[in-house]
């Protein structure tokens, strides 16, 4: 056809590409994995290095990143390596013969190099010694079971016989199940011990990270002196969607946020993880000051 003749000119000589380009050219690069991490909440890219360096918090829109215990342990205590862990070869058994629970079990501490869901010991925040303990969600959601319990109580244990204060950072999805009754029953003996603390006129500082839930929210994570939460986290016994079943009505969209606990009087303040270290020393320096007197 004519207009096939004399159709327009192409502008610039095109040049065939040879394999090996097409093949980078259409390949996607390999980004190593943990080099970057994708904020769920508003979706900032950022390295990996400035996220720690921020505390595991997003710039973008200060989302608070989950924290493994050690690197919480970092960003409270005055120094780590003065840092006296509590309990550390405690570990799991199977009492209840749940199949495939030992592999769990396992599998969490190869991938964590923790031998439980929860680190307890003794150190230092701002010159004053503290009892500290921190849940870690990465083992089994920092599932409460017979360990988990038996390692709280034995720290409130030495804060008592030590006459410190004790700071809990909670983390967890609720009573571990594969354990039962066992598990359950560590609702009680954590906040018997908790009871013993109070009387001894010992402070006692829980904070609420996300999530805590389950059976941890409605036993010893509820029971603080002074009950903090970091932004954002989710904080409730049952699940929204059961609630919202039971009770036949639509939740607020703030519903178990620590922001909705605070303003219906169930927490005492929501504290940035920037100053955390900070509330609590001075938590801390309050109540040493009034012991001493």
């Amino acid at each position: 056809m004519l207009k096939d003749l004399f159709g327009k000119k192409r502008k610039f000589a095109t040049v065939p590409t040879t394999s090996i380009e097409r093949t980078q050219t259409t390949e996607p690069k390999e980004v190593p994995e943990g080099l970057m991490h994708k904020c769920p909440h508003c979706g900032t890219i950022q390295y990996s290095k400035e996220l720690e360096k921020n505390l595991r918090v997003c710039k973008g829109c200060q989302y608070h990143f989950t924290m493994s215990a050690p690197e919480r342990l970092v960003s409270i205590l005055d120094d780590i390596d003065q840092f006296e862990e509590f309990d550390k070869d405690l570990i799991s058994v199977n009492p209840l013969e749940f199949p495939g629970y030992m592999e769990k079990l396992d599998k969490d501490k190869q991938n964590t190099n923790l031998n439980e869901a929860v680190v307890t010991g003794q150190g230092t925040l701002s010159g004053n010694p503290i009892v500290i303990g921190v849940m870690d969600s990465r083992f089994r959601m920092g599932s409460m079971g017979s360990v988990v319990g038996e390692k709280i109580t034995r720290a409130i244990e030495r804060a008592i016989e030590r006459r410190l204060p004790f700071i809990l950072f909670s983390a967890s999805g609720g009573a571990r199940m594969q354990e039962g009754v066992l598990s359950l029953m560590q609702m009680a003996k954590t906040s018997a011990a908790l009871a013993r603390l109070a009387n001894e006129r010992l402070l006692f500082i829980s904070v609420f990270t996300n999530p805590t839930t389950g059976g941890v929210s409605a036993s010893f994570a509820s029971l603080g002196d002074y009950n903090i939460a970091e932004p954002g986290a989710l904080i409730g016994f049952a699940g929204r969607r059961v609630i919202e079943q039971t009770i036949r009505q639509e939740l607020p969209k703030d519903f178990q946020t620590a922001e909705f606990l605070l303003e219906h009087g169930q927490l005492d303040m929501v504290v940035h993880r920037k100053d955390m270290r900070q509330t609590l020393a001075k938590l801390v320096e309050m109540h040493t000051i009034q012991e001493g007197v």
